[in-house]
């Protein structure tokens, strides 16, 4: 009988310690939250390179999964590049440590002089908590453009590597 009382007693603990538990994990990645990204690197276009900066948001709208709105700068080379980019992700905040990362984005993409250019596209990496509130994310991208020229593009598809600093609040 003892036995049993004292196995009741934890089997209680611990199915009020697992929901608290729960949301500890979920973090920076909970329903509700907002992060704040930038970014910044090199990118290559037209036989040119430029210097890339990005600012963008993302909203939890459950656990783990958020939509986001990006815009990227694309300077120091012509013609000037603008991209505006709405996005989903999935973040496995289960995950201790490491927490890796899919998505899938549409981006709208503006050269001066020519047609805009629509693309499609997927992520995938994780993010190293680097803070309270702070990840430091890397990854993989792959981007396909839609109705793409390839006599005006030298590519119609590209996959690059993808950095980022994340402040959540």
């Amino acid at each position: 009988m003892r036995s049993r009382l004292i196995g009741f007693a934890l089997a209680a603990t611990a199915a009020f310690a697992l929901p608290a538990a729960a949301a500890d994990v979920t973090g920076a990645f909970r329903q509700g939250s907002t992060q704040f990204v930038i970014s910044g690197g090199t990118g290559y276009a037209f036989k040119e390179s430029y210097f890339v900066l990005g600012a963008g948001a993302n909203y939890y709208v459950v656990d783990g999964l958020n939509v986001g709105l990006a815009f990227e700068w694309w300077s120091g080379s012509s013609p000037a590049i603008y991209k505006l980019t709405p996005s989903v992700q999935y973040v496995f905040h289960q995950v201790p440590t490491l927490k890796p990362y899919v998505g899938a984005f549409y981006r709208r993409t503006y050269v001066d002089g020519l047609a805009d250019i629509n693309s499609v596209g997927g992520r995938a990496g994780a993010y190293l908590q680097a803070g309270r509130n702070t990840y430091i994310g890397g990854g993989v991208v792959y981007e396909k453009y839609v109705g793409c020229n390839s006599g005006v593009y030298r590519s119609c598809s590209d996959t690059y590597p993808e950095l980022s600093i994340t402040f959540a609040f």
